[in-house]
């Protein structure tokens, strides 16, 4: 896959405006190549380890019995994985960034793939997680429908993202925070266009509605929104229709 621009990958991450299409997709894949080694050192200090609290919250609520086979999709470097086994189910990470899939630690089954086009059978798992990768998607009605697709009847969704708080005080802090500290720390112990990129990369998610209406479509019923933190984090979760 080539930019449709041509580009070098790491242009497309530290333009003003954020990118679409192909362009969007392979600029994700790069970006999350070059800052594997650090991703979990920033993350604890950025969000001062509230998202350990958050990933527990999404496997937690994924209510599957002991020994379910799930996926972690865009898994990064496993730590969905590793909260997975501690809940007695059996992860299996998959991701589009070598990088990251390199930086796995969990001991977890990895694969590299597009989650857009999983190389799993139809009807193959008991459940799906993904955290955090919804707003770097290309398309996300297609997305669900490939969890719909490889999910078994009455399996679970659960998926994690970023979010905007609703009361107007947390709101401003929280852009402020992203917009302006998040950057300098990326590029204190990262990167600096990538952590630049990724607090702007929220206005790429629908709203809350639009997202559960777009699960509901794709087949799945329960939908349900969270606001996690004062809406700081989102959680979404459905059930896979019979």
């Amino acid at each position: 896959m080539r930019p449709s621009s041509d580009e070098p990958p790491e242009s497309l991450w530290d333009r003003e405006s954020l990118p679409q299409g192909e362009d969007k997709a392979l600029m994700v894949q790069a970006m999350f190549d070059k800052i594997a080694p650090r991703y979990d050192l920033v993350n604890r200090i950025m969000t001062f380890r509230l998202d350990t609290r958050w990933r527990k919250r999404a496997v937690k609520d994924l209510r599957l019995a002991s020994g379910s086979l799930v996926l972690d999709l865009a898994s990064g470097t496993g730590d969905l994985c590793l909260e997975l086994a501690k809940m007695g189910h059996n992860p299996v990470s998959i991701d589009l960034s070598f990088g990251m899939l390199s930086n796995d630690t969990s001991g977890a089954p990895r694969i590299q793939a597009d989650i857009l086009r999983l190389p799993l059978a139809d009807r193959s798992v008991d459940g799906v997680i993904c955290g955090f990768a919804l707003r770097n998607l290309v398309d996300l009605p297609l997305f669900f429908a490939e969890l719909f697709r490889v999910v078994r009847p009455g399996g679970r969704i659960s998926l994690l993202d970023v979010g905007v708080p609703k009361n107007w005080f947390i709101r401003q802090g929280n852009s402020i925070y992203f917009g302006k500290i998040v950057p300098k720390i990326g590029a204190l112990l990262s990167d600096r266009a990538a952590y630049r990129y990724l607090p702007r990369s929220v206005s790429y998610l629908p709203a809350s509605d639009v997202l559960l209406q777009q699960i509901v479509s794709a087949g799945f019923v329960d939908a349900s929104h969270h606001d996690l933190s004062g809406g700081l984090t989102q959680l979404l979760h459905g059930t896979r229709s019979i």
